[in-house]
């Protein structure tokens, strides 16, 4: 019996040296950890009084279905990625880091976007990059955006019309479309682009503008011929004025 008590007493000392060793060497004297490399697949970054104001993620762990932070709904319709998301003061989503890439059958897809949404709203600034190969064809362009979103816009309310919408849409897409229009014209959804600097499409290096509706209207741009040309637009899209002009 004796023998067993030393044992256990001795075990106990032990155990409590190796405890306090742990923590000597994991915490410094200002209370911070350190390490030299850690293994992590998410991270939440909070107040003191609990609000997240940044979560880093992997795919898996990326918010998105029927999860909840600070309180309010994510978007579920949002593709899981591996980033960063924001939130302000409020614990409202105010923007993000995202990015993926992977072969594909006839090639490959690849991207990365850094937005700054408006206030309760969606992406008013976007940075983005592109690159999508397929076969022998492949296009790769970086654009950074400017968007007017709408006045009345809510994160909540958004997510509330677009599944009214996608119910209706299922049924009636005309009166999907018409009640899209309804919700439009009250400034609680839409948005439309601005100002994009960046490579479009049709291999146009350049400076877009665009109307409060989002149609173009100047188009200051290098084309794929390595042609510099300044383009301006009516209402209906159709070039009015043209430098140098067209012979």
């Amino acid at each position: 019996m004796n023998r067993e008590l030393v044992f256990l007493r001795t075990f106990a000392a032990l155990s409590a040296f190796g405890i306090i060793f742990i923590f000597s060497s994991a915490f410094t004297p200002d209370g911070h950890q350190k390490f030299s490399e850690i293994d992590v697949e998410r991270i939440n970054i909070v107040e003191k009084d609990g609000t997240v104001k940044m979560v880093i993620t992997n795919v898996d762990r990326f918010p998105n279905g029927k999860s909840k932070i600070n309180g309010l709904p994510v978007n579920e319709d949002r593709k899981k990625r591996s980033g960063m998301l924001f939130f302000n003061e409020e614990g409202i989503e105010c923007g993000g880091f995202i990015y993926d890439g992977k072969k594909t059958k006839n090639g490959h897809e690849s991207g990365l976007s850094l937005t700054y949404d408006q206030y309760d709203g969606d992406q008013v600034m976007q940075l983005l990059t592109q690159d999508v190969g397929k076969g022998d064809d492949r296009f790769v362009g970086s654009t950074l955006a400017f968007n007017d979103r709408p006045a009345k816009e809510s994160q909540v309310k958004t997510m509330e019309i677009m599944k009214e919408l996608e119910e209706i849409g299922k049924k009636n897409p005309s009166a999907a479309k018409r009640k899209y229009q309804e919700y439009e014209a009250k400034g609680l959804i839409g948005g439309v682009p601005r100002v994009m600097l960046g490579k479009s499409r049709s291999l146009n290096n350049g400076l877009f503008l665009f109307d409060d509706k989002g149609a173009p209207k100047a188009m200051f741009y290098v084309d794929k011929n390595n042609q510099a040309k300044l383009d301006f637009y009516d209402d209906s899209g159709k070039v009015v004025a043209s430098f140098p002009e067209k012979r």
